[in-house]
């Protein structure tokens, strides 16, 4: 996600859509982007063949020109990192240039897949959603970047640098990070359960959340799902596990949190604009939404000042877990300056950038020690509860045929809250079209 804590509020909200879409020294226990998360696959998979960069190739590149490609940069952070790195170093004779994608991350990813369909070197660095690295790097459009990231891993916290790990190898540096909270107003309870949530939103106006037919629904269920101890796929990425006990244990509390008055009915064409927008009102008590969200209802409107935000709770009886969010720096295998490709991804990733990410444009840093800095602290007074959502965070299902998962996850499960079909029904439609997706490579 790309948004400010001063920006406008429409500007956030639109950015928000992004959010879902689309081993560090912070104590991180959970994984997932290696296929050991509860979305399960690429533990076996292996990706021969590919480019391999040496961490040394930044050190001394050539001069010359990279373009950095992202999508439409609605905030201004992708524009001030480019101008930060040409004001470092284009006295040494190193640039950087700016194209900006749209803002649909679908549309991103078809650019990008066109451009490395024709070989083109005119994307040198590339801001990848976290869903894409195994898609990318299976296709071998991605240069290896395993050397650089085994002598600078310490720095990183493990679940987004695991969002650039498949088949055995690195594939990028991380670069912005995003995890959910459970939003509150002043005067609630902070429940410790999923279970609670819905109890105490029940009895509080209720909670509203995003369970539209979209990427945004897949990253909601898999929170709980995951939470419960379910998963998505088997350890080898080769089946379906979504139609499991723990996850219809998940759907069932979400579908009996609409038909019981905990959410609203109209959650379930919520994507993350209508959610902030019902929130607003002051009639919910509780949102869960992404970063960006506590800046949103935190600083203008209604609820401004009245707002608390907390890491996503336990499933009863099971463990906790958020679904992670973000992007990824990745180096085209068609650039013609991969060492200044590199120079610039790890500037991205540098202490001073990931500082300047979150105080001017509220992206989560992904270097713990951004969170202990005096000056994050006193502008940002969510950064702890950010660090330890991020440190509980989990990687979506990890397989070249991802999107085809996620769309039936999220349609079958919107179809479920909708009262179209049953829990049950849903989680078996669900395993069949995943194992359908999974059939064709």
């Amino acid at each position: 996600m790309r948004r400010g804590l001063g920006i406008a509020v429409l500007t956030a909200i639109a950015l928000a859509v992004t959010a879902c879409g689309s081993s560090g020294s912070s104590g991180s226990k959970t994984t997932g982007g290696s296929g050991s998360g509860g979305g399960g696959g690429s533990s076996s998979a292996s990706v021969s063949g590919a480019k391999t960069l040496q961490a040394s190739a930044l050190d001394n590149p050539p001069k010359g020109t990279i373009t950095y490609c992202t999508g439409k940069d609605t905030t201004g952070d992708a524009a001030y990192t480019v101008a930060q790195f040409n004001a470092k170093y284009g006295a040494q004779g190193y640039h950087a240039n700016l194209v900006q994608f749209p803002a649909s991350a679908d549309q991103q990813r078809a650019q990008f897949i066109q451009r490395q369909q024709a070989k083109s070197s005119s994307c040198d660095v590339f801001s990848s959603d976290v869903i894409w690295t195994a898609e990318f790097s299976s296709q071998h459009w991605l240069y290896d970047l395993t050397p650089y990231v085994s002598a600078n891993a310490s720095k990183f916290i493990a679940a987004p640098l695991d969002t650039v790990h498949y088949g055995g190898k690195y594939w990028g540096i991380p670069q912005t990070s995003d995890a959910a909270f459970i939003y509150y107003k002043t005067g609630e309870a902070v429940p410790s359960t999923w279970q609670q949530v819905y109890s105490a939103a029940k009895n509080s106006g209720g909670i509203v959340y995003q369970g539209a037919p979209y990427e945004g629904l897949t990253c909601n269920f898999l929170e709980l799902a995951f939470a419960a101890g379910g998963q998505v796929l088997s350890a080898d990425g080769k089946k379906s596990a979504i139609n499991s006990p723990q996850n219809l244990a998940a759907l069932q509390l979400m579908v009996s949190g609409i038909k019981g008055g905990s959410a609203p009915q109209a959650v379930t064409t919520y994507m993350e604009p209508e959610s902030d927008q019902a929130f607003d009102t002051g009639k919910y008590g509780y949102l869960r939404n992404w970063t960006y969200a506590y800046a949103v209802h935190n600083t203008t409107g209604a609820l401004k000042g009245k707002i608390h935000a907390a890491p996503l709770p336990t499933f009863a009886g099971a463990g906790k877990a958020s679904i992670l969010g973000g992007h990824n720096s990745v180096i085209s295998v068609y650039s013609q300056d991969p060492g200044l490709a590199l120079k610039f991804a790890d500037f991205f990733a540098s202490p001073a950038m990931q500082k300047a990410a979150i105080l001017k444009f509220s992206l989560a840093a992904i270097i713990p020690s951004v969170y202990k800095d005096p000056d994050v602290l006193k502008a940002v007074p969510y950064a702890p509860q950010l660090l330890q959502a991020l440190d509980q965070a989990k990687a979506r299902p990890v397989s070249p045929v991802y999107p085809q998962i996620s769309q039936a996850i999220y349609t079958n499960v919107n179809n479920a809250l909708a009262g179209r079909e049953s829990p049950q029904a849903a989680l078996k439609a669900a395993d069949s079209q995943i194992n359908s997706a999974l059939s064709t490579f």
